[in-house]
């Protein structure tokens, strides 16, 4: 019983594998250009293109701009207010001025200095004057040698007062013009923060997204906008890390997009990204059309082949027909095959058939 299972097990097998290849297609191998590509699906984006940031935290006070309008570089887009960054700037200013006013002398600090050492150089002139009085009287023989002695020391007392004095008043002036000048600094940095609070557009462009509203609280960490070139747009592309190292810059490539049915457009590749995407195993290639089309917008869809080699008047099969990688069938026999070049759906072949060979879809 149980050979007889086998033996109709046996049969049913040769008729359905009878059947299979009584409907296998039978072709020869055909003549022509053969194109590899690599595959890769994209998006468009303009170029130039950038999210925006506040240098400052703050809330949004006004915006300049809506979606869809050009701007230029250094345009306005948003104001935002920080009342701690204003405060900061007119506290330096106020020090600016009581610096600025020590060091023109219009306060006391540089006045008694000033008030002290003229007195000062009245009382050296004076002591001066009683000296050369003492000398001559001493070489008339008038008077004592004890009061020459005193009214020198007066005298060098009173010189070395006046030279201490200007030195002090020199020092303090030096400290003041220093005091100024970083009064001045600081003064410029809080205006340069506060001028920071005007969110300003770095490039010529569109504003593509605004991403916060009016009275929204921003952080330095959080974009307002996103904005990019108007006319000019970048075709991103994701390419398997098996396929990267064969892409080159200025290879051509073929780009579809959805919004433009099966019309193929031509571009180069202008960019690699050298990091890859440990997510997806990718990494993004740029390229740039040739003949862009009429109308583009960010984030339009749609897919590439990048030309890797391009071969005029070689012998190819389907993939479909290719068995094992290197093998094709035959009615009698299964031949071995040497293949070059691949395209989405052909493939050359170098050595082991020619154009009169008939094969069988395995």
């Amino acid at each position: 019983m149980k050979k007889q299972q086998r033996v109709m097990v046996s049969l049913l097998a040769s008729l359905l594998i009878g059947a299979c290849q009584g409907d296998k297609s039978e072709i020869k191998p055909s003549t022509g250009a053969l194109v590899e590509s690599v595959y890769s699906s994209i998006i468009i984006e303009p170029d130039s293109f950038y999210q925006v940031y506040a240098a400052a935290r703050g809330i949004i006070d006004e915006i300049y701009v809506k979606e869809g309008d050009l701007i230029s570089k250094g345009d306005p887009i948003a104001r935002i207010v920080d009342d701690n960054s204003k405060l900061l700037s007119e506290n330096a200013a106020l020090e600016m001025n009581l610096a600025q006013q020590n060091y023109e002398g219009q306060s006391n600090l540089i006045k008694d200095l000033q008030n002290e050492l003229a007195v000062a150089k009245l009382k050296l002139i004076n002591d001066s004057i009683n000296l050369e009085r003492q000398k001559r009287l001493w070489n008339q023989q008038i008077g004592s040698r004890t009061e020459l002695e005193q009214r020198q020391l007066v005298y060098e007392t009173s010189l070395n007062n006046v030279n201490t004095l200007k030195r002090k008043l020199d020092r303090k002036q030096d400290e003041l013009k220093v005091l100024l000048q970083k009064s001045k600094n600081n003064y410029t940095n809080s205006l340069n923060n506060y001028k920071d609070y005007n969110v300003l557009s770095r490039v010529n462009g569109q504003v593509y997204e605004l991403l916060k509203e009016e009275g929204e609280l921003l952080s330095e960490q959080e974009p307002i906008g996103v904005i990019g070139s108007s006319n000019r747009f970048l075709i991103k592309m994701q390419v398997d890390e098996v396929d990267i190292v064969r892409i080159k810059t200025g290879q051509l490539v073929y780009v579809t997009l959805d919004a433009y049915n099966s019309q193929v457009f031509e571009a180069e590749v202008k960019q690699i990204i050298p990091q890859m995407n440990q997510a997806t195993q990718t990494f993004w290639v740029e390229a740039r059309f040739t003949n862009p089309p009429a109308v583009l917008y960010s984030g339009l869809r749609g897919e590439a082949n990048i030309v890797i080699a391009r071969k005029e008047n070689v012998l190819t099969i389907p993939l479909e027909y290719l068995y094992s990688s290197d093998q094709v069938l035959t009615e009698k026999d299964t031949l071995f095959v040497k293949t070059g070049l691949r395209s989405l759906e052909r493939v050359e072949i170098i050595e082991g058939l020619d154009s009169n060979t008939k094969i069988i879809k395995p």
